[in-house]
């Protein structure tokens, strides 16, 4: 990639090429990354559950995101703001998990904040209290301490 263009993908759309790691930094041109996972995919509440637990497990908060993420425009409309939460929830612990005290705390705060209205219901079998009071309790940890490990943090999604 000449590095002096943005990259585009087959619709002309700006979308960056840029390797990735495991938490979604770019690395250089040419350097080996993570795989990205593929934008726009619709999958059922389970399939997305279940990925999103993958990448959460191997440590992998920021591609966990983007899972909740195509749920979040994809899904029915009184679901939305769950998937929303979720993927604050993987954000604030990529932001974490690379040193952002401040945006990981406020990003799982803001998820939690987002799942509360969901906590009676537990929607697709979903630990909303629980994934709440480890965002809120994890926020708390990340503003008096060290970074973080993404895979050791990770949440469970069903309980």
């Amino acid at each position: 990639m000449n590095e002096t263009r943005r990259d585009r993908d087959a619709e002309g759309r700006a979308r960056n090429a840029r390797p990735r790691d495991g938490l979604g930094r770019p690395l250089p041109y040419g350097t080996p990354g993570v795989e990205r996972q593929p934008e726009g995919v619709v999958r059922t509440p389970s399939e997305t559950l279940r990925e999103a637990q993958r990448l959460l497990d191997a440590g992998m908060p920021f591609h966990a995101h983007e899972v909740f993420e195509d749920a979040w425009k994809s899904g029915p409309e009184d679901e939305r703001e769950l998937w929303r939460g979720l993927a604050q929830l993987a954000v604030g612990l990529t932001h974490s998990a690379r040193g952002n005290t401040a945006g990981g705390a406020r990003l799982l705060r803001r998820g939690a904040g987002a799942l509360v209205p969901f906590a009676a219901s537990r929607p697709h079998g979903i630990a909303v209290a629980e994934l709440s009071d480890w965002a809120r309790q994890l926020a708390d940890r990340v503003e008096a301490g060290p970074t973080v490990d993404a895979a050791a943090e990770a949440p469970r999604l069903r309980r």
